[in-house]
């Protein structure tokens, strides 16, 4: 996918969430591994709207029974290589369905996995949830290209920058695709711009 190389290549360690069951998973997963960053699974969830087919193949939906849940769920660890975490594609609905987010959690506690929540609802109950569980969880702070123009990441940045006056740490997402080339390069601006600050994948963040 486009962007993909120049978003392995920035020059600190990141978390590089790789989706399941595509033609590329293999190769990304073990590329991320080789570099030196974090690989987790990035699991397709059923968002609040949204068409189920833009969701990816072994999505987790909230209509699926207990037992097929668990199951999509293992199969997608087991189809990335070196995964230590899961964190939710799309997700809006998935993430505030305690039936759901319980059985992901459990199947996180049982591989001994963390979750990184993607916070596409503010309503979202990971968090809360993974602490009852006892699963290593953190979410997400800001999207850096939810827009996809270099005006927008490096105003993203900016809030980045002043989240951690106040806070000890922030986790920023970008994607690849379409603005993946900006966001890197964007993103190999940082070191300099982070004067103090230290860049890492966010298993070193975890509480």
């Amino acid at each position: 996918m486009a962007g993909t190389e120049e978003m392995m290549n920035v020059p600190f360690q990141i978390t590089v969430a790789v989706m399941p069951f595509m033609p590329s998973t293999k190769q990304d997963a073990e590329a991320a591994h080789r570099k030196g960053h974090d690989v987790i699974v990035h699991l397709p969830m059923e968002p609040l709207k949204s068409h189920k087919s833009w969701m990816g193949p072994g999505a987790i939906t909230c209509d699926l029974p207990d037992d097929e849940i668990r199951k999509r769920v293992h199969a997608a660890i087991d189809d990335v290589p070196h995964a230590i975490g899961i964190n939710n594609h799309m997700g809006s609905k998935a993430t505030v369905d305690e039936r759901v987010m319980r059985i992901v959690l459990e199947v996180c506690r049982e591989r001994g996995l963390f979750f990184l929540d993607s916070h596409t609802n503010y309503r979202s109950i990971v968090s809360k949830l993974a602490q009852s569980l006892g699963v290593p969880c953190i979410e997400n702070h800001i999207f850096l290209d939810d827009v996809k123009s270099k005006l927008h990441v490096s105003n993203q940045i900016k809030l980045l920058q002043k989240h951690l006056k106040d806070h000890d740490k922030c986790v920023a997402i970008g994607h690849v695709g379409g603005g993946g080339k900006i966001t890197a390069e964007m993103l190999r601006q940082l070191p300099a711009a982070m004067d103090g600050v230290q860049l890492t994948g966010v298993s070193k963040l975890l509480p």
